[in-house]
């Protein structure tokens, strides 16, 4: 598998930003399936991502798909490269509830640190936005607002009350972006300050929605210049895209730039729909995350199935520089390029889905693809080869969905024909599931249901 990634590491795609007028063309695309990719940058199916980096740490929290859960999913690094899941125990659709509530899920948090030195989540919850607070990013996380929501799901009939997202200025003072259309026509934005407690409108709120508007905005500032960053179109379809607008206060009123939209579908990159973002600085650069469609697209089953993505942004006065997409992803200072890929090892398997889903797909350092066995397996497995025999420790498993619980067994072998069994069937949820498994062999097989598995690490 080590060699598979060497024979391609010529398609590791450079690109970051769209070039400017009269600029190179961008190198070529790498493809969405080639190992070693960066993008997706979390293992499993999540979009509207919210990001925070504090005291050395990077914190992503974000919807988990298909389509919301009753929790909210929360990925945690030390290099922007190794991701562990956890589900907060607040927000959670029981504790987040009230007679105004729809029956949508938790959907597209927003997290930042206000002037008093506490943390504030802003979170859609049955159509409707809640807020918590939490002494760091980490947690724990408790409503805010004496059990009610912020914005109540009727506040403006006929729009969705979600995707808020909170932006601090430079004077600590904070204010709310936040708005939806309904059947994806009709989106409308608005904007309120919040008061020094951080769970109250200071005032009423101003309707800001500028052109080409629907959901998920996002207010930053650049010199004097508040740009409210948004989406348009269709997160189910291909349509979907970031545009902005251009301000002198965050209260607007706003201008959409000539330059809109900034990020978009590229087919000929395998690109569908990126949109839902967050923008963040580090080490005075900027970058852009955001969700897009997991490929191949469309899906066969018809499944709202996105994944997290995050690129090189161009910030200059008043105007974005428009993005291209890449599945290499972004190099952001002093962060890992590459996963702890433990031991190499060659994979076979009982069956594979398809070609897409071959074994050695579950060892090829990309989210974007993984191993499945044939639905018609009556016993499927995954067999790792280590070449010869070694002290094996544990294994580290990425399922492609953290929150539904796997079965597992494990057994080894020194010879590739008398197996032992190396751990017992357990049931597991997360990412990594760790097996800890102190055996000396030189083949691994796996048996989890269901028959599917994005990454496998051994050491």
């Amino acid at each position: 598998m080590r060699d598979m990634r060497r024979v391609v590491a010529w398609a590791v795609g450079l690109a970051l930003t769209a070039p400017v007028a009269g600029a190179a063309a961008p190198p070529p695309a790498t493809r969405w399936d080639a190992p070693g990719a960066r993008n997706p940058l979390l293992p499993g199916y999540f979009a509207d991502p919210s990001i925070v980096h504090d005291k050395g740490r990077w914190y992503i929290y974000a919807t988990i798909d298909p389509w919301g859960d009753d929790r909210l999913g929360l990925w945690t690094s030390d290099d922007f490269r190794n991701w562990t899941f956890s589900t907060p125990a607040w927000p959670a659709k029981a504790a987040a509830t009230s007679p105004t509530s729809g029956d949508a899920k938790v959907w597209a948090p927003s997290v930042v640190r206000a002037a008093n030195g506490r943390w504030y989540m802003y979170v859609s919850v049955g159509s409707e936005i809640w807020v918590g607070s939490a002494p760091s990013p980490a947690g724990p996380w408790s409503d805010a607002n004496g059990g009610k929501p912020l914005i109540p799901g009727n506040f403006r009939p006929g729009y969705h009350m979600i995707d808020a997202e909170a932006f601090v200025d430079d004077d600590g003072t904070a204010y709310l972006v936040w708005g939806s259309g309904l059947n994806w026509v009709n989106g409308r934005c608005f904007v309120a300050r919040l008061d020094s407690s951080m769970t109250k409108l200071d005032g009423a709120p101003k309707d800001c929605t500028p052109a080409h508007y629907f959901e998920a905005p996002f207010l930053i500032k650049s010199g004097k210049s508040y740009l409210l960053t948004y989406s348009w179109g269709n997160t189910t379809k291909d349509t979907y895209q970031v545009r902005y607008a251009v301000g002198t206060s965050p209260m607007g009123p706003f201008t959409e730039a000539p330059n809109s939209p900034i990020l978009e579908t590229h087919a000929d990159r395998q690109i569908i729909s990126p949109g839902h973002h967050a923008i963040f600085r580090d080490h005075g650069r900027a970058f852009i995350l955001y969700h897009r469609q997991s490929l191949p697209w469309p899906p066969a089953d018809g499944a709202v199935l996105r994944q997290v993505a995050v690129d090189a942004l161009t910030i200059t006065g008043d105007r974005i520089a428009p993005v291209t997409p890449t599945h290499d992803g972004a190099d952001i200072p002093g962060t890992a390029r590459r996963r702890d890929a433990g031991l190499a090892w060659r994979a076979s398997a009982s069956s594979a889905r398809d070609a897409a889903h071959s074994p050695e797909r579950a060892d090829d350092d990309s989210y974007a693809t993984g191993w499945a066995a044939r639905a018609d397996d009556p016993a499927p497995w995954l067999q790792a080869d280590l070449g010869r025999e070694r002290t094996l420790r544990e294994s580290r498993l990425r399922p492609l969905f953290p929150t539904r619980p796997v079965r597992v067994t494990l057994e080894s072998s020194r010879d590739g024909r008398h197996w032992n069994t190396a751990l017992a069937e357990v049931a597991r949820s997360g990412s990594p599931i760790v097996l800890r498994h102190a055996v000396t062999a030189r083949y691994l097989r796996l048996h989890v249901t269901p028959a599917s598995l994005l990454e496998w690490t051994i050491e």
